[in-house]
């Protein structure tokens, strides 16, 4: 699974990892997220987001 960063902020997604405090579980690959999901970090939409 492929990790993405936030181009605002560097936050990187590791679906390893997930987003718990987002609702987020492990496991959870980044193109199945929702669109309104937000950086943890700097709040800005998954759209901002790279594949790195």
């Amino acid at each position: 699974m492929d990790s993405y960063v936030c181009t605002v902020c560097g936050y990187v997604y590791d679906p390893a990892i997930g987003d718990s405090e987002g609702g987020i579980a492990q496991g959870t690959r980044f193109e199945v997220i929702p669109a309104g999901w937000v950086c943890p970090l700097c709040g800005v939409l998954k759209s901002e987001f790279e594949k790195i």
